[in-house]
C-alpha cells in the first residue's frame, strides 16, 4: 500500500517541488541513475525472500568484521531488495543503487520498541537494522541522522533519542545492581545474558556512535575491577567472562572506549587467567 501511495506522489506533475519532496528527490535521483522517475520513487526495501536481517549482528557477534565500512556495505547488500507493486507475486528485486542513493537524503531513523521483555540490548536485531553511521557515509554533508526510538511498551508511548535510550538500557539493564544480580542468580545462563548484552551495547556503537564513554567505563567498573565479581563470573561461566573481556578489548581497540593504560592491562591478564582457566592450565 505503501509503495501504491508513493509511486503516484512522484509522478504529480501539477505539485510545485517544493511541496512535493517524494518527486523532488525522485527527479534527482532518476537523473543521477539514469532510470524512470517512477522506478527512482521506490522506497520500501528489505531482505530478499526467504532471508532475514543484514547480518551485521553476526559479524559483531563473532568480531569477524574489519571497520564499520564493511558493515555498512553488508547492511547496504543484504537491505536493498525493493517490494515492487508494478510487479506484484514477482518477488523482490535488488535495487542496491537507489537504496543507497534513497538513503543519501535520510535526516530521521526510527524504531520502535513494543515489548518491555525485549529492549534495545537484549537482543541484537535492533542495532543490526540500525542505519545511522551508514546514513552518514552516504550523505554528501556527512551529517548524521537525528535517531530516534519510540518506547510503547507502555500506554504512556514516549520517543527518545537513540543516545537517550541506549543510556537509560544502561543503567536499567548492565548497570543495574537488581538486574545482573538476578541473572547471576540464575547461573551459566545468566553470566550469558550479561556478556550478550555487553555485546550488543558494542553494537550499538559499530553502527550509530551513541554509547557514551562512561557506559564502558562502568561496565569496566562492575564486571572486570571488583575482584569479587570477576570470580563468580569466572566460576559461573568462563567461556562468557572470556567473551565480555574480549569485548572490553575490542571497544578500545576499535576507539569506542578510551580509558586508562592500568584497565587494558588488567584486562589483558585477566584474558589469559579465564583462558588458562578454560584450557586446563595451572
Amino acid at each position: 500500500l505503501l509503495e501504491r501511495a508513493i509511486k503516484p506522489a512522484a509522478e504529480q506533475e501539477d505539485e510545485p517541488l517544493e511541496m512535493n519532496f517524494v518527486r523532488k528527490h525522485a527527479i534527482e535521483q532518476a537523473e543521477e541513475l539514469g532510470v524512470s522517475v517512477r522506478q527512482a520513487a521506490t522506497r520500501i526495501f528489505s531482505n530478499a525472500s526467504g532471508s532475514y536481517s543484514s547480518n551485521v549482528n553476526l559479524a559483531v557477534e563473532n568480531s569477524s568484521w574489519n571497520d564499520e565500512a564493511q558493515l555498512q556495505d553488508m547492511y547496504l547488500s543484504r537491505k536493498s531488495f525493493a517490494f515492487d507493486s508494478d510487479t506484484p507475486g514477482a518477488g523482490m528485486a535488488e535495487s542496491k543503487d537507489i537504496f543507497a542513493s534513497a538513503l543519501k537524503t535520510v535526516d530521521v531513523t526510527f524504531q520502535n520498541l513494543d515489548s518491555s521483555e525485549i529492549s534495545l540490548t537484549d537482543v541484537s536485531h535492533y542495532f543490526d537494522s540500525d542505519p545511522t553511521n551508514l546514513v552518514q557515509g552516504l550523505r554528501e554533508d556527512g551529517k548524521k541522522p537525528a535517531s530516534f526510538i519510540a518506547d510503547t511498551t507502555t500506554a504512556n508511548a514516549q520517543v527518545r533519542t537513540l543516545s537517550e535510550t541506549v543510556r537509560l538500557d544502561a543503567r536499567t539493564k548492565l548497570l543495574n545492581p537488581k538486574w545482573y544480580e538476578g541473572m547471576l542468580s540464575s547461573g551459566y545462563e545468566g553470566a550469558r545474558e550479561i556478556q550478550k548484552r555487553l555485546t550488543n551495547t558494542l553494537g550499538w556503537s559499530a553502527t550509530s556512535g551513541q554509547v557514551d564513554n562512561w557506559v564502558y567505563e562502568d561496565a569496566n567498573a562492575t564486571y572486570m575491577e571488583d575482584e569479587e565479581m570477576r570470580e563468580r563470573l569466572m566460576e559461573t561461566n568462563p567461556s562468557s567472562f572470556r567473551k565480555m573481556v574480549a569485548t572490553m578489548l575490542e571497544a578500545n581497540g576499535r576507539g569506542y572506549w578510551d580509558t586508562s593504560e592500568e584497565n587494558l592491562e588488567r584486562l589483558r591478564q585477566l584474558y589469559q587467567e579465564v583462558e588458562d582457566k578454560i584450557e586446563g592450565v595451572e
